[in-house]
């Protein structure tokens, strides 16, 4: 399943996220919360919503596996998710940000989402 192999990749970046965030919270000897230190708010943010849009995004992406779409739709999805996902992680963690890299990601996740929930929609009605 091609699907898997996204899930795979992707669950190493959310275990690179983490492990940053822990490392940052034991340099800065935060607990809980970020203190008011906006090094550990982005690397919170980049992690949490890592976490809030891909569970979902995956999820629509193996429902059109299995809904028989071509393999290419499938690796276009997957490919726009792991990259607009690794673009915004990257921009939220930047202390000098330039708002392009997370508009890029953002772009990327929503239209992923966006084309699976339609595609699935699509094949159900048609």
């Amino acid at each position: 399943m091609i699907t898997s192999s996204f899930a795979a990749g992707l669950s190493l970046i959310f275990i690179f996220l983490s492990v940053r965030t822990l490392r940052l919270r034991k340099k800065f000897k935060i607990a809980v919360g970020d203190s008011g230190n906006l090094e550990m708010l982005r690397a919170i943010r980049a992690h949490g919503n890592f976490a809030e849009y891909v569970p979902l995004a995956l999820l629509l992406i193996y429902f059109v596996e299995q809904a028989h779409a071509h393999s290419w739709l499938v690796y276009i999805l997957g490919g726009a998710l792991t990259i607009g996902r690794v673009s915004h992680s990257y921009g939220v963690s930047q202390l000098n940000e330039s708002f392009f890299f997370r508009v890029f990601g953002m772009v990327c996740t929503l239209t992923t989402i966006a084309l699976s929930a339609l595609y699935l929609l699509y094949s159900r009605l048609f």
